[in-house]
């Protein structure tokens, strides 16, 4: 039996269904015609790939199509464009999402974004945790993550970049608040400059971000000149949280600030963690934030 890619999967489905879904529709008619059984993957959360996969290549214009800007995000072929009628397109139930969540309550979504559309893994950094209270706010990030290239790159490619001293490592920072608005724009943005000197990029994330024109204006230019990153989180659907505008990567670490970080011990724990998976070749998942399923993430904003 030929074995399928998301891809391919996707491709299939949207073919047969001549209409636009989301990445669960294609992937739950793909349950019903048993495609996934063909499909070549062992991961352990195939539906967030797909999603992730369907992303990206819609992005990048290969052959898919993102129907609309609605929650949960809908695809289709490029080739079937003339005969997709968007107003018949499937309509799944809306979810009923609760308004009083916290800022707290998007550390899990971030996380779960940053593992599947970065391949980041995450440590939520506890504020009160720091020796020094006075600047704290401005000088912590919310969380930080590693790129590792363990588990992608064979190890005797690992062994000799080990010795030549060019890991090929990521340090990300993620600065999380609830909305953006004109009201806390600049505060919330020269924050996450602030609290992601030290990294290679860094992102200013949030849940509800305003879509006013002069407001996007003037975040995509702060974020050309400071090189911030911006992320939108979807509380209703995980898999259409989405980059905005990408921050600039760095190609060197700022120790300086690494090591005023380390006034927090959630920090030191942190580039304690990569440095023990570095030396083994070995990412130990269970040292890092917790990856929640789809599922758990839309219950945690259900009423």
């Amino acid at each position: 039996m030929t074995t399928l890619t998301f891809i391919q999967l996707a491709y299939n489905v949207l073919s047969e269904t001549k209409t636009a879904l989301s990445s669960e529709e294609i992937w739950n008619y793909a349950i019903e015609k048993n495609y996934v059984s063909t499909l070549n993957s062992t991961g352990k959360t195939p539906k967030a790939t797909l999603g992730a996969r369907l992303y990206s290549s819609a992005k990048e214009e290969n052959g898919f199509v993102i129907a609309t800007n609605d929650s949960p995000k809908r695809f289709y072929l490029r080739e079937l464009e003339k005969n997709i009628d968007l107003n018949k397109t499937v309509i799944t139930k809306q979810i009923s999402v609760k308004h009083n969540y916290l800022e707290k309550d998007l550390h899990p979504l971030l996380v779960y974004f940053a593992k599947f559309y970065l391949n980041v893994y995450c440590k939520t950094i506890n504020h009160s945790k720091s020796s020094k209270k006075e600047f704290g706010e401005w000088l912590h990030p919310d969380i930080v993550g590693c790129c590792f290239p363990i588990g992608s790159w064979q190890h005797s490619t690992l062994e000799l970049s080990q010795a030549l001293g060019v890991m090929n490592v990521r340090l990300y920072s993620f600065e999380l608040k609830r909305e953006l608005n004109f009201t806390n724009l600049r505060e919330a943005f020269f924050q996450a400059v602030s609290n992601s000197s030290w990294a290679h990029e860094g992102y200013l994330c949030a849940a509800e971000i305003s879509e006013d024109d002069d407001f996007l204006s003037e975040i995509k230019r702060l974020s050309n000149s400071f090189g911030i990153g911006l992320i939108h989180l979807d509380i209703t659907d995980p898999d259409s949280s989405r980059i905005i505008y990408p921050a600039k990567s760095k190609d060197n670490l700022d120790w300086e600030s690494m090591n005023k970080l380390c006034i927090n011990t959630d920090f030191q724990e942190f580039l304690k963690r990569i440095k023990n998976d570095l030396t083994i070749n070995e990412i130990h998942k269970e040292q890092y934030d917790k990856v929640l399923s789809t599922e758990e993430l839309i219950d945690k904003f259900k009423h």
